[in-house]
């Protein structure tokens, strides 16, 4: 029976031995692979120029709903829009409260505050 496993080791361990010889480089390969995804430097936010652009355009979306438009597609596009603020507001440090506060008046006049805030701070915000 020793034997036999003695031979089963002598003719098994070259196999495995080359076959671990040859998957190093692709192991290296990957790994080396996934440390270089991790260091890239990620952009965490879209340039402001595409912040503005999108403002522009979700905005003339919301003015140009013809009457009977679902209030689902009003309400999705105002959030669209009321986020696409909020990114504008952490691209340029300004405060807001968009995210905290319900629908209502309470956020119409948040999100007036918003705008002009950003014009301030050098947006050209519709």
């Amino acid at each position: 029976m020793a034997n036999v496993l003695l031979v089963v080791a002598a003719v098994v361990a070259p196999t495995l031995l080359f076959w671990v010889l040859l998957r190093v480089p692709r192991t290296v390969d990957a790994v080396g692979a996934f440390v270089r995804r991790r260091r890239a430097p990620r952009t965490a936010a879209p340039p402001i120029e595409r912040l503005t652009a999108d403002l522009h355009r979700v905005h003339r979306t919301l003015a140009e709903y013809p009457p009977g438009t679902p209030n689902v597609r009003r309400r999705a596009t105002r959030d669209a829009y009321d986020a696409l603020l909020a990114q504008a507001c952490a691209a340029v440090d300004v405060p807001h409260r968009l995210t905290e506060l319900p629908d209502g008046m309470a956020r119409e006049v948040e999100r007036l505050r918003v705008e002009e805030a950003l014009r301030e701070a050098g947006l050209t915000v519709p």
